[in-house]
């Protein structure tokens, strides 16, 4: 039988033709450069974001005549690119990318493409373009999450008072000791989960864990309440354009009332008080997780597409 680690060693092998290559920590420089020389709305388009989840997508990439080109690879005949970054010709850069995809699968794709690029540098001629709902991202107003004013959100200010009223509580910033005891918290979410019976949550805790055991070289913000000397809530992020901010991941200790609610008012507060807008990313299609973020009023919806190359 051929081990896990050879299979994933395998897909990455498969994925690194024409140049493209394995993200790694040290191309945080280069992804930075392209991402601030092209503002991204989509919340994939960090740096922390695509290096976190690399175990799960193969996450390989090139740059090609002035365009950051990025490929996952997430199985045996899955592969598929993301829109093209950068100043460079755009057309051109997806025609290419697509071409690449084509020599890994005959289903030709490129994901989470932002309405801006279809409108700007997909030909309708060639390529047929899909709305991806369930990838659209939500979009607050910050100084609505900070502050939770008004009628609308009533609920919400409860669930943050009751909280308050009941516990003691700290909020500390990241640094070495309190990344250790979120890490802590993630394992006891896992295994309340059973994350190891579950591929997409085992794939999350590793996400979760390649983030915070980098975070000093990836420079994201985060945060987290500690109960008791013990961490029971966290959330990271980072800009994501010069007006909008992403939040990465956002844990809590659910069996204490109101802490979900807590930790998303305070970080906003905390944290991002020069930003107009935070993206808390999709709901990929979750009914639960998207009936919570519809509660929060989103300003906006930041909608994706999928292009696929015609016949």
């Amino acid at each position: 039988m051929v081990d896990q680690s050879y299979n994933a060693v395998l897909k990455v092998g498969i994925c690194e033709m024409n140049d493209f290559k394995s993200i790694k920590l040290e191309d945080k420089p280069i992804f930075d450069d392209f991402f601030a020389q092209d503002p991204p709305q989509c919340s994939e388009y960090t740096f922390t974001n695509l290096f976190m989840w690399k175990e799960r997508y193969r996450t390989t990439w090139r740059v090609w005549k002035d365009c950051l080109l990025i490929v996952f690879c997430p199985g045996d005949d899955v592969h598929y690119g993301l829109q093209p970054i950068g100043q460079g010709d755009k057309r051109a850069a997806l025609d290419y990318l697509a071409d690449h995809v084509s020599t890994l699968t005959d289903n030709v794709q490129v994901c989470r493409v932002a309405e801006n690029f279809i409108e700007e540098h997909v030909s309708s001629g060639r390529y047929e373009v899909i709305k991806d709902r369930d990838n659209s991202d939500y979009v607050y107003l910050a100084q609505e999450l900070a502050e939770l004013p008004g009628n609308k959100f009533h609920k919400k200010k409860n669930h943050v008072n009751k909280f308050i009223k009941n516990n003691e509580f700290e909020y500390r910033p990241l640094d070495s000791k309190v990344v250790d005891l979120c890490l802590d918290l993630q394992e006891e979410w896992c295994e309340l989960r059973e994350c190891v019976l579950n591929p997409a949550l085992f794939d999350e805790n590793m996400a979760v864990y390649e983030a915070l055991k980098n975070y000093q070289q990836l420079g994201f913000v985060g945060g987290a309440f500690l109960i008791d000397s013990k961490v029971e809530a966290f959330s990271f992020g980072e800009k994501l354009n010069p007006e909008t901010a992403v939040i990465h991941v956002e844990k809590a200790n659910s069996q204490i009332s109101g802490l979900y609610a807590a930790i998303n008012q305070h970080f906003c507060q905390v944290e991002w008080t020069d930003i107009k807008y935070i993206n808390r990313e999709q709901d990929l299609g979750q009914e639960g997780l998207r009936k919570s973020k519809k509660s929060y009023h989103p300003h906006h919806m930041v909608d994706k597409y999928i292009v696929t190359r015609r016949m």
